[in-house]
C-alpha cells in the first residue's frame, strides 16, 4: 500500500499488507495494519506497520497462554475452515505469531541445511509453503486491527511488528537461502517447468533480490535500520492522520445555519450530537468523508464550509499530530533504501516492478491527461465564479465553495441531484444490483450463511456459488463503528491456492465499507460514489474469488500495483450503465424502477466535473512522484515544497491536491508511495476494456468469459500485458480514458 515494514511469505519473498482502496475521490483513507495477501514483494496499499515495546504484562499474560488450547494450532472445524472468531482471544494471537515465525524459520533452515542439488522441488516449492501457520494467524490478526480495533490490539501490534520485520529481513538477507534459489533460477531452462512454475521461480528469485538479498554484507545492518525505521515512521503518520480527523468535530447549535443540507443529513448529525452528553440536541460534523463531502456540497453557510474544509486541510500540518518532520525522514530513508539496491531514486526502485517500469513513463501519461483535465477545471471555475458574481456574493472562488456551486450548477444545468438519485440506490437496492451483474457476467450465485461464525454481529457473509458448487466466501461489512478504520477495503481471510497434496483452498474474502447507516424507519441510502465504491471493491473481491491459480503468491490480487486496480475500476463501468440500472435500480419505498428520465439525466451529467475530479487526482499522483524521483538527501519544508510543485504544474488556487502531504496516507503510511498514479494507468485499462463489453453487449458471454478467464482467473501467472492483450487482443488505448471523462 512501501516502506512500511515487511511480512515473509508466499515464496519467500518480501510481502505487505495490500488492503485494497475504494474509489479515491470518496474516501478518505484510513491507515491500515499489514495483512500478507495481495501485492508483489513490498508494495503494499492502505497499510501501515506499527512498531514498539509494550511493558512485560503484556508480554507475560500472551506468554503463559499455552500452545494446545491455541485455536490457532489447530485444525478449524468451521464451514469451509473460516476463522473461528467466536474462539480466538487476543491472548492467543502472539503466541501463535511467535510459533508461526519459529516453524517457517525451521522451514527454511531445512531448505538451506540440504545437501542436496537445489531444484524447484526441493527449494522453490518448500518455501512457497513455508508460512502457512503465520498466514493463518496474521490474516486474521491484521483484518481485525482494521475492523475490531482498540487499545490492546494496537499493542499487540506495536508487539508483533518489529519481530515480524525482523524475521523478515533474517530470511531475504539469508545469502545461503538466496544462492540456492539463484542456482534454481539459472537453472531454470533445465527443470522442465511448466509456465506458472517458472513464473514462481522467477517472481520468487526477484523478491529476494528487491527484499536486499544482494545487498553488501557491510551495508545489511543499515539496510534493517532503514526498514524497522520506516515501519515506525509510517505508524506514526497514520496514527497522527488518524488521531487528528477524530478529535475533529463540528457543533453546530443552530439549525438555520444548516440551510441546504437534506432531511437525513440533519438526521444523522442530530444522531450523532445525540450520542454524547455535551451535545445532545446539537448537530454534529465530522471529517469522515460521507459526512464531509454533503455537508461541503449542500451547506449555504460559507463561515461553517469554510471551518470544516480548514480543519479538513490543515491536518497533521504542525500542532500536537504533526507529519511534517516524520515526511521529511520518510522521504530519505526511502531514497537511501533505494540507493543501497542500486536505483538512482525510489520511484524506478518501485516502478522497475510495476507495468509502468519507470518514473519518465509516469509522467508521461500523466501529463498526456492533466493538459485536458486543467484546462476543463480552469472552465469549471469560471462558472462557479460567475454564479458568485451574479448572486453578488462578492468573493473569489475557494476550495471550499467549489462542491457547493458544483452542486448548485449540476442542479440548475441538468436537473439533477444527489437527493433525486439516492433513494434508488439504497444499500440492498445496491447490492442486488451487484449480485444480479455478477451473475450475468460470471453466472455467479450468492448465498448469504447465518451459520457462519463473524467477528462482528453486523456483518453479513455469503457462499459464492458457480455451477452448483461454493467457491468463495465472502463476508461483507457495511457500516462505521468506533473501533473501524474509516474507507473501504477488500483483503482476504484465507487467500485461493492449491495444497501441497492438491486440494483446492477457496478464498475467504473480506469487504469493508463505511457506508451510513439507517435512520429511522429509512434504510441507508447511497450516492453515486458510494455505489461505484460498492462495486470497485467487488471488483477486488472478484480478482479474488474467480482465481484459479496453484500457488498462493500468484493467486488473485498478487499483481502489479499499476494493474491491481484494473478489475476494480472496470467493474465500476456496469454500476450506472442504462441497460443495467434498469435492472436494479427501485425506489426504496414503492419498488418503482428508475425512471428513463432519470437515467437521462444521470449520463447527460455524466462528464459533469470532470475537470475537477481528473485535476485534484492527478496534482496529488505527480506530488508524490515528485517527492520520490528526488536523488539527493533532501531537507523537505512544508508547506513550501507543496507549493512548488503544484504551482510548478499550475494548479489553480481554487484546487488542492485531493491529498496534501501532511494527510497523504496512500504513499507516507501505505504503500503508494511512487504508485498514486497506477489509479489513472490502471484507468487507460479498464476505460479499454469496458469498450470491449460496448461494442459486443454489456452482458455478451463470450467477452465476459475472456475477461474472467484471461484477467480474474489468472492473477500473477502471466506477465500484465500479456494478460491483457489475450483478453482485449491489442494493447490499451487512453483514447477510451479520455473520452469517458469527457476530456476528448
Amino acid at each position: 500500500m512501501s516502506g512500511v515494514g515487511a511480512l515473509l511469505g508466499q515464496g519467500g519473498k518480501l510481502w505487505i499488507t495490500f488492503c485494497v482502496g475504494i474509489t479515491d475521490f470518496l474516501c478518505n483513507f484510513a491507515p491500515s495494519i499489514l495483512i500478507p495477501i495481495r501485492m508483489k514483494h513490498n508494495l503494499v496499499i492502505m497499510s501501515i506497520i506499527t512498531v514498539g515495546v509494550i511493558g512485560a504484562a503484556c508480554h507475560k499474560k500472551t506468554e503463559d497462554v499455552s500452545l494446545k488450547d491455541n485455536p490457532f494450532m489447530k485444525e478449524w472445524n468451521t464451514p469451509y475452515g473460516v476463522p473461528p472468531f467466536d474462539e480466538i482471544k487476543k491472548e492467543h494471537y502472539l503466541p501463535a505469531f511467535q510459533e508461526g515465525m519459529r516453524l517457517q524459520k525451521e522451514n527454511v533452515e531445512a531448505i538451506v541445511n540440504s545437501t542436496e542439488d537445489p531444484t524447484f522441488a526441493n527449494t522453490i516449492i518448500p518455501l512457497e509453503y513455508s508460512d502457512e501457520l503465520l498466514n493463518k494467524v496474521a490474516s486474521v490478526f491484521f483484518n481485525l486491527v482494521e475492523c475490531c480495533n482498540d487499545e490492546e490490539m494496537e499493542q499487540l501490534a506495536d508487539t508483533i511488528m518489529p519481530m515480524y520485520t525482523q524475521h523478515s529481513d533474517d530470511i531475504m538477507l539469508n545469502d545461503k537461502l538466496l544462492k540456492k534459489v539463484k542456482k534454481v533460477y539459472d537453472n531454470r531452462k533445465k527443470e522442465n517447468l511448466n509456465p506458472e512454475q517458472l513464473r514462481l521461480l522467477e517472481e520468487t528469485y526477484k523478491g529476494f533480490v528487491r527484499g536486499g538479498a544482494n545487498v553488501p554484507v557491510e551495508k545489511q545492518e543499515r539496510f534493517r535500520e532503514i526498514n524497522t525505521k520506516l515501519a515506525s515512521l509510517t505508524q506514526k503518520y497514520g496514527n497522527n492522520v488518524l488521531k487528528a480527523t477524530n478529535d475533529y468535530t463540528l457543533v453546530v447549535s443552530d439549525v438555520k445555519r444548516l440551510e441546504g443540507l437534506t432531511e437525513q443529513q440533519l438526521d444523522n448529525a442530530k444522531q450523532l450530537g445525540n450520542e454524547d452528553a455535551k451535545t445532545k440536541g446539537k448537530y454534529v460534523f465530522t471529517l469522515d468523508m460521507p459526512t464531509l463531502e454533503p455537508f461541503l456540497m449542500n451547506c449555504k453557510d460559507r463561515a461553517l464550509r469554510k471551518e470544516i474544509w480548514t480543519a479538513y486541510a490543515n491536518r497533521c500540518l504542525g500542532g500536537q499530530y504533526d507529519n511534517t518532520k516524520i515526511i521529511n525522514e520518510i522521504v530519505n530513508l526511502r531514497l537511501e533504501k533505494a540507493q543501497i539496491l542500486g536505483y538512482d531514486n525510489y520511484a524506478n526502485y518501485v516502478l522497475d516492478d510495476c507495468m509502468a517500469k519507470n518514473a519518465e513513463n509516469v509522467y508521461q501519461l500523466l501529463n498526456q491527461v492533466w493538459t485536458p483535465a486543467i484546462a476543463k477545471a480552469k472552465e469549471e471555475a469560471a462558472l462557479y465564479q460567475k454564479m458568485i458574481d451574479k448572486e453578488r456574493g462578492g468573493f473569489k472562488l475557494e476550495p471550499y465553495d467549489w462542491r457547493y456551486y458544483s452542486e448548485k450548477l449540476r442542479k440548475e444545468k441538468y436537473d439533477l441531484n444527489d437527493e433525486d438519485i439516492r433513494p434508488y440506490f439504497s444499500l440492498d437496492t445496491a447490492q442486488k444490483g451487484l449480485f444480479m451483474v455478477c451473475n450475468k457476467l460470471y453466472g455467479l450465485t450468492f448465498k448469504e450463511n447465518k451459520d457462519i461464525p463473524v467477528y462482528q454481529k453486523d456483518v453479513k457473509v455469503y457462499e459464492v456459488i458457480d455451477n452448483n458448487e461454493v467457491i468463495a466466501v465472502v463476508y461483507m461489512d457495511f457500516f462505521p463503528r468506533a473501533s473501524k478504520r474509516s474507507g473501504a477495503w477488500m483483503t482476504n481471510f484465507r487467500e485461493q491456492y492449491y495444497t501441497r497434496d492438491g486440494k483446492n483452498m477457496i478464498p475467504v474474502v473480506s469487504l469493508v465499507f463505511n457506508f451510513t447507516k439507517p435512520s429511522g424507519s429509512k434504510p441507508s441510502m447511497l450516492n453515486i460514489d458510494e455505489v461505484q465504491t460498492m462495486f470497485h471493491e467487488f471488483g477486488h473481491a472478484l480478482h479474488s474469488i474467480l482465481s484459479r491459480c496453484h500457488y498462493r503468491s500468484l493467486s488473485g490480487t498478487n499483481v502489479p500495483r499499476d494493474y491491481v486496480e484494473m478489475p476494480s475500476q472496470f467493474m465500476e463501468h456496469f454500476a450506472f450503465e442504462p441497460e443495467v440500472l434498469q435492472l436494479y435500480a427501485n425506489h426504496y419505498e414503492t419498488g418503482e424502477n428508475i425512471p428513463d428520465a432519470l437515467i437521462q439525466k444521470m449520463e447527460a451529467a455524466a462528464t459533469y466535473g470532470q475537470g475537477f475530479i481528473n485535476t485534484e487526482l492527478l496534482a496529488a499522483s505527480l506530488l508524490d512522484m515528485d517527492y520520490h524521483t528526488i536523488t539527493k538527501k533532501t531537507d523537505v519544508k512544508l508547506p513550501a515544497f507543496e507549493k512548488e510543485h503544484l504551482s510548478k504544474i499550475g494548479l489553480i488556487s481554487s484546487i488542492i491536491s485531493r491529498y496534501q502531504s501532511p494527510y497523504f496516507q496512500h504513499i507516507f503510511s501505505g504503500g503508494y508511495g511512487a504508485g498514486y498514479y497506477s489509479y489513472t494507468w490502471a484507468a487507460v485499462l479498464d476505460n479499454d476494456a469496458f469498450e470491449a463489453f460496448k461494442e459486443n453487449g454489456v452482458f455478451d458471454k463470450a467477452t465476459a468469459t475472456a475477461f474472467r478467464t484471461n484477467i480474474l482467473e489468472k492473477g500473477n501467472t502471466e506477465d500484465a500485458m500479456d494478460l491483457y492483450v489475450a483478453f482485449r487482443g491489442k494493447e490499451p488505448s487512453i483514447d477510451p480514458l479520455l473520452r469517458n471523462r469527457g476530456l476528448k
